[in-house]
């Protein structure tokens, strides 16, 4: 392994814990949301975090092992919503606020943090799997803007759809 190698290891091993650190956060908030939809949203954010960390895992052991960059199964955000749910209000809309504010951060690190990982390797897998996870978090990034305007104009949850 050289040393452009070891660093990608790093790259890897530090997006690995973002992804625990935004899993951890994700599960923590649906545990304080009281509006069904908005918990609804946060655990799928979770697990959809847990599964890039899964996915880092099986690359980073691939590489560890002498392999290649590995190409993995994208995943994109499943937020359905009942139909009978319509328009939930937000008993707290400030606090509301903040755990999106929040997660929108961490999703506008993680699509920079992919966008940078994807530069970092020559391997063309590696390069295109890591354009795709930025992408995903982007999308994601878009559910939780929706969702911000949505709890701060109209005071509840509107699912998308």
């Amino acid at each position: 392994m050289d040393k452009h190698d070891l660093s990608f290891l790093d790259a890897i091993r530090i997006a690995m814990e973002a992804e625990d650190k935004a899993a951890v956060f994700y599960e923590e908030a649906a545990g304080k949301a009281s509006n069904p939809v908005g918990r609804k949203l946060l655990e799928q954010l979770s697990s959809f975090e847990r599964h890039h960390h899964s996915q880092l895992q099986a690359l980073k052991a691939s590489l560890c092992s002498g392999g290649a960059c590995i190409m993995v199964a994208g995943r994109e955000l499943d937020f359905d919503v009942p139909a009978e749910v319509d328009r939930i209000k937000e008993a707290d809309t400030m606090s509301a606020m903040g755990i999106i504010d929040a997660a929108i951060e961490i999703k506008r690190q993680a699509e920079k943090r992919y966008a940078a990982l994807s530069q970092q390797t020559n391997d063309p897998n590696g390069q295109a799997m890591f354009r795709r996870l930025a992408v995903e978090e982007l999308a994601n990034r878009r559910i939780l803007q929706e969702a911000y305007w949505s709890v701060n104009n109209r005071g509840e949850w509107i699912p998308s759809g």
